[in-house]
């Protein structure tokens, strides 16, 4: 789950995270009272979306040459006019796609004196088995271009979760940062708190991108990203209370309902598989015969009729799905509850485009005789391969 920047500031300041102050509004008539509140000379106004590169966006509504989504006001009066310019209005990023995202929300936070810009951020290391940090002397840029072009910048430095953030490992992270004197002291010590409001809060990823150096060489987070491991949100019902659905795509809160492990993509075949693995080879191979997956979803080896007929109704929910594909291969998963629907489903919503069944493994005949019994118009494949070529061919022509 991911949250807003000014809520990631609210969990990382209770924790004692160095935070300038700043308010969030979700209503115009708010923006007055909260510029009013900020000592100045310098206002921040920052769109709230869950996405990145809002600095870098172009507000869809407004002229080409309109400032982006992250403005800096050195007047009460100019932040006032930034606010009211944004609020309502759709910002496209790099991470929104063309459609963009609406910003229903701003946040109005005091100024900084700005020496230097760091990026850091903290993850879990899939190859070391670790939590580790991510540190570069080259903040404020993409860290993906970074990596590209200047690899050598960015130090990874791994903690080991018995001991926790080592007076070693801190001297580390500040060495890769070239802090000194103050700033140094500060961010020894910052790098513990932000490990233990990591690993406390089940956080997945935690990025500061700036993590800045003052002109008075104090350490600040400028900017905050969070997101958590949803399969621990049950145990945050504080950290649950941030969500914002107007932020998720209306079919991944569906999915949700229904412990579905639904993704939506912006290709044209919809696909409804059993197994994380299987899949990602299904996306991959619809992909290798020249079309795109609507999807990703993954409907569990413990699947209901009655989720399997919800997972159905959200793929044909999504107008770019011009065909869809089942593959199911039963272990734990029954191919006859598949089937069966499959078959719920068509016969609630209706079946408007092509779709093509691949069964295989427990209860593989009883869920063929289902499907040929139905009257449903199903293209039958026999395997991955010739399931795949049949609905790239039926989307294609």
């Amino acid at each position: 789950m991911n949250i807003h920047e000014h809520q990631a500031k609210e969990v990382l300041k209770a924790f004692g995270a160095p935070v300038a102050k700043g308010i969030a509004i979700t209503h115009l008539d708010q923006a007055e009272a909260a510029i009013g509140t900020m000592p100045g000379p310098v206002w921040v106004v920052k769109s709230q979306i869950h996405a990145g590169g809002r600095g870098k966006g172009k507000f869809r509504e407004l002229p080409a040459n309109a400032k982006g989504g992250v403005r800096v006001s050195f007047s009460a009066e100019d932040a006032l006019a930034d606010v009211r310019e944004m609020f309502g209005n759709t910002l496209v990023t790099k991470q929104t796609g063309p459609s963009g995202k609406q910003v229903n929300r701003l946040y109005i936070e005091d100024g900084a004196d700005i020496d230097r810009e760091l990026y850091l951020s903290i993850l879990v290391d899939r190859e070391t088995g670790k939590v580790s940090f991510v540190a570069s002397t080259e903040g404020g840029m993409d860290i993906e271009a970074v990596a590209e072009e200047s690899p050598e910048k960015i130090h990874t430095i791994g903690i080991a979760a018995s001991k926790g953030v080592t007076d070693a490992d801190a001297d580390r992270i500040a060495d890769a940062f070239e802090l000194t004197g103050t700033a140094r002291d500060q961010g020894r010590k910052l790098f513990a708190t932000l490990y233990e409001a990591f690993t406390s809060k089940d956080m997945s990823l935690l990025e500061i991108n700036p993590l800045i150096v003052t002109t008075a060489n104090d350490v600040q987070v400028l900017d905050a990203k969070v997101s958590f491991d949803n399969n621990a949100l049950f145990r945050h019902p504080d950290i649950m209370e941030y969500r914002d659905e107007t932020e998720e795509d209306a079919k991944e809160i569906e999915a949700s309902k229904y412990d579905l492990a639904y993704i939506a993509l912006d290709g044209e075949i919809g696909c409804m598989v059993n197994g994380a693995g299987l899949a990602m080879a299904t996306m991959d191979i619809i992909k290798l015969y020249g079309a795109e997956p609507a999807n990703f979803l993954d409907v569990g080896g413990g699947a209901t009729t009655e989720k399997v007929t919800a997972a159905f109704k959200i793929i044909t929910s999504d107008l770019n799905v011009k065909g869809i594909l089942v593959n199911i291969f039963g272990g734990i998963m029954r191919c006859d509850v598949i089937a069966e629907g499959v078959v719920t489903a068509v016969k609630e919503v209706g079946l408007k485009v092509p779709l093509v069944v691949r069964l295989e493994g427990t209860k593989v005949a009883e869920g063929k005789d289902i499907i040929n019994k139905s009257g449903l118009n199903v293209i039958a494949a026999d395997d991955l391969d010739d399931a795949a070529q049949k609905i790239v061919k039926a989307v294609k022509g």
